[in-house]
């Protein structure tokens, strides 16, 4: 009885032990592997390898980046750290899309999603054929109206009351631009993880680069900045990885890569959008000379 007691209980665990355990040895198999192809070395300068919740945004040179930072990350904040991941391209085939989920926990990305239209344009843009009736409801009310007393019609004939000064438009606040995003944008997945208190990694040219710059970051780093003004900026740099699986190679070449990360910035207040994307390039671009 006892003996068929304890194979009951061990197969009701299998379902949840052993991926667990595949996950946790391909992690490990993974570390050794990016280890000894690339050295993984992670130089940190000017911000700790701290547990707290971060957006780290690097350059974009191979497909291998993130593989290459999240071996970088200590082991505490790999578990709490997801980096982004192209969808087309880590779901091509049932075992990337398995190492993505299991080992990395990524956020998968939509490359060719498009960002959705909010629903107060469509509101707006429905509600345009209404004008006509409410001009018909202001000449009724005008027809039915008290006539002015004297001291209106002074007012009116001096050109009217003096005009209000136009009020500064208010700023949405973090909640309400996450609250606004429609779910079908492309940064809905990475706004959900951080909701949760996850970290994150991102490239924020979008693509990856072939030159010895970074291309132009695109917007999402403003808008994740503006939606969680609490949550840690950390720019890194990504060296030499491109050269371990260049472009159309299968195997890859043992070539000593490293990823630095630099002191956190901030978006400021009235900061415009590409003034600070800029900036936030250019505090990637300096940790080449570090």
């Amino acid at each position: 009885m006892r003996t068929a007691h304890s194979h009951r209980r061990v197969a009701g665990l299998h379902p949840r032990i052993i991926p667990a355990m595949l996950a946790k040895l391909m992690s490990f198999l993974l570390l050794g592997v990016v280890r000894f192809l690339t050295g993984s070395q992670a130089r940190w300068y000017g911000c700790p390898p701290k547990a707290e919740q971060r957006i780290y945004f690097a350059n974009h040179q191979s497909h291998a980046d993130m593989v290459l930072i999240w071996a970088a990350l200590p082991e505490e904040l790999r578990s709490i750290t997801r980096p982004i991941a192209a969808k087309d391209y880590w779901t091509k085939t049932p075992f990337k899309q398995w190492i993505t989920t299991a080992v990395f926990n990524a956020v998968y990305v939509d490359r060719q999603a498009s960002p959705a239209r909010t629903p107060g344009a469509a509101a707006a843009s429905s509600a345009a054929p209404a004008a006509p009736a409410v001009a018909d409801t202001a000449q009724a009310t005008a027809a039915l109206a008290v006539p002015p007393s004297s001291t209106e019609a002074e007012t009116a004939a001096a050109g009217g009351p003096d005009p209000a000064p136009d009020a500064p438009p208010r700023e949405p606040s973090p909640e309400e631009l996450r609250a606004a995003l429609p779910e079908g944008d492309p940064l809905a997945p990475l706004v959900h993880a951080l909701e949760s208190g996850d970290s994150i990694v991102i490239f924020p040219e979008g693509t990856r680069g072939h030159g010895d710059e970074p291309q132009p970051f695109k917007s999402g780093l403003f808008k994740l900045a503006q939606m969680f003004p609490n949550v840690v900026l950390v720019p890194a740099w990504i060296n030499n990885v491109q050269r371990v699986m260049p472009k159309g190679e299968v195997v890859p070449v043992p070539i000593l890569c490293s990823v630095t990360f630099g002191a956190p910035i901030a978006l400021e207040s009235g900061e415009e959008r590409r003034p600070f994307l800029d900036r936030a390039r250019r505090a990637v671009m300096a940790l080449r000379e570090v």
